[in-house]
């Protein structure tokens, strides 16, 4: 039987290597859907690998209106005419056309992964801006000054920050950046963000993250594999985490003078009113320009999921009670842990540690991305260009 056209363009498309990030398995699949727009194995293709390079996390950002708002001003703020702005992290090119449009003589907008770089193109294209905004589709530690960029940046644009502004490697990024691609005394958005903690309360949050049964059944003993719940906005509005006590700061960092410096805080939360406590809430504040801000607090909105260390067991919470906590950071990632209940205990007396994941799947950052599970990868023996065949 002789296969059609559609069916070998899809079949090729199965057995491209995607050490390109995926461009080659994208244009043949579009070639496909180009002469059958209908083909259910190209559409399922192409779906599974948008998936895999295009984390989902960046559409709910482009729609937050609250966060592209606090940017904009950021930018208008910051953005001088005649400056030439290095965007990291271009995404759809929302930061680097607001740049443009603030009056940047040129941005240049870095962007590792290949299928959002060629996408964000058309978008700038299409917006009228591509004589003022150039896409370099590579990860801004290979970017050269006087190769990729004519001179080093007056201006550092980003927004490569997880839900604890650790993950997506921001330090090392912005340290290196800083450093390498920006004039000394360059400006930057953000300025500084600062890590906080505090004690919560939330009954829904323990029975979806620790369930002690089913159907009559003790799991109680499957809980320690659980001690940093990731949530979600939506799981958030429904958790309705009770604060238990003021937050209290953990780290700063400075996003114009950044550096990679482990560091270590032991510090005393303390309970403002009755209750247990299931958790420590640990999120941020960035500070954009002098008086504008985001936030992934308690009480903020918008697209940012936010952490919780899990408590080992609920603690009895009443006002004036102390909470001994002992919280670390390397350059990307960050670990939590509760002391024993004396607030006389010694520093090295804790209980069990809870560290936050170094987020590389397409959930989190497109640098890394990992496979669904749809797809199941090989790699040649030089370990370089993964293949990828649809199941």
């Amino acid at each position: 039987m002789i296969e059609s056209p559609v069916e070998t363009l899809v079949e090729r498309a199965k057995s491209e290597p995607l050490g390109d990030g995926g461009l080659r398995t994208a244009a043949l699949l579009t070639q496909a859907l180009e002469l059958d727009p209908h083909h259910h194995g190209a559409r399922v293709l192409q779906e599974r690998l948008h998936q895999m390079f295009v984390p989902r996390w960046h559409f709910p950002m482009l729609a937050d209106e609250a966060r592209n708002s606090a940017y904009a001003q950021a930018i208008a703020a910051k953005v001088k005419p005649g400056d030439l702005v290095l965007d990291i992290g271009c995404g759809a090119g929302l930061t680097a056309m607001l740049a443009a449009r603030a009056g940047a003589k040129h941005v240049y907008t870095c962007e590792q992964q290949p299928l959002i770089a060629q996408a964000a193109t058309r978008v700038i294209a299409e917006n009228g801006l591509s004589d003022r905004i150039t896409v370099i589709p590579k990860w801004s530690h290979d970017v050269i000054v006087g190769v990729d960029i004519p001179h080093q940046a007056d201006v550092v644009i980003s927004e490569i920050v997880d839900t604890v502004l650790l993950g997506e490697g921001a330090l090392a990024t912005l340290t290196h950046a800083m450093a390498a691609l920006a004039k000394p005394n360059a400006r930057a958005v953000p300025e500084r963000g600062t890590l906080m903690a505090q004690m919560v309360e939330s009954d829904i949050l323990l029975d979806q993250w620790q369930p002690k049964q089913a159907e009559g059944f003790d799991l109680s003993a499957f809980n320690p594999l659980v001690g940093v719940a990731q949530i979600t906005p939506n799981d958030f509005e429904a958790y309705r985490l009770r604060p238990l006590g003021p937050m209290a700061e953990l780290f700063q960092f400075d996003f114009t003078r950044p550096n990679i410096d482990p560091a270590r805080s032991t510090q005393d939360l303390f309970c403002a009113s009755t209750g247990e406590i299931h958790a420590i809430f640990v999120s941020f504040e960035m500070e954009l320009a002098p008086g504008i801000s985001v936030s992934n607090g308690l009480n903020a909105k918008g697209h940012w999921g936010r952490t919780a260390f899990l408590l080992d067991q609920p603690r009895a919470a009443q006002p004036g009670m102390p909470l001994r906590l002992t919280a670390q950071h390397d350059a990307s990632q960050l670990s939590l842990s509760v002391h024993a209940a004396s607030a006389n205990q010694a520093v090295d007396q804790t209980a069990p540690v809870w560290v936050t994941p170094e987020w590389a799947g397409p959930t989190q950052t497109p640098e890394h991305p990992t496979a669904d599970p749809v797809w199941q990868a090989t790699e040649d023996r030089a370990r370089k260009s993964p293949s990828l065949s649809l199941h």
